[in-house]
């Protein structure tokens, strides 16, 4: 098992106190993975700037949730799992959402299902689709923007998941109820 440093502001690089006050500000406190990332302030920033830019694309907060938790399930991250569904309740989404993007049962929407479906294509297939796989997609009543905005959320999840692969970032306090593990087969 590795770990990496969990910083807090004291302890940040002077470049990432600045945003680990940020941090502070909009959570109440300083995630794990925030402080993980704060070694390189360069990586907290990009982090940072793309969830609040992915949080600003043409997806719903519905949307963003099957995206977010479709690559954290498929990436079995220990922490973004938990860490999203509690995200995702603040937000509002329905629990049968994340219910089933945890479980990967079936969605309660075509539409969401078909989000779901070719953002896993993408994130399998590093990014190799068939034209079949964006047509089905563009079906569902997405475009070409969703096609990038999924690129933009799984930029983001990278990030964030393959850090906490290599951290063993805790998950935080208010999402521990939220605890989930991989199946394993």
């Amino acid at each position: 098992m590795t770990t990496l440093k969990i910083h807090d502001i004291d302890s940040a690089p002077q470049e990432s106190k600045p945003l680990l006050e940020g941090s502070l500000k909009a959570f109440g406190m300083v995630p794990g993975l925030h402080g993980v990332l704060a070694e390189s302030p360069q990586l907290l920033e990009a982090y940072q700037t793309l969830h609040k830019l992915f949080g600003e694309s043409s997806f719903n907060n519905d949307e963003l949730t099957v995206v977010w938790q479709t690559i954290n399930v498929e990436h079995e991250c220990h922490y973004c799992v938990p860490a999203h569904t509690g995200i995702a309740h603040m937000r509002k989404v329905d629990a049968a959402i994340t219910d089933a993007l945890r479980n990967k049962t079936t969605l309660p929407s075509e539409k969401l299902e078909a989000l779901r479906n070719f953002t896993l294509t993408v994130t399998r297939n590093r990014g190799n689709v068939t034209q079949e796989d964006l047509d089905t997609f563009y079906a569902a009543g997405y475009g070409e923007r969703q096609v990038l905005d999924i690129i933009l959320g799984l930029s983001q999840k990278v990030i964030s998941n393959y850090t906490n692969h290599i951290a063993n970032t805790p998950v935080d306090e208010p999402f521990q109820k939220f605890a989930w593990k991989a199946e394993t087969v």
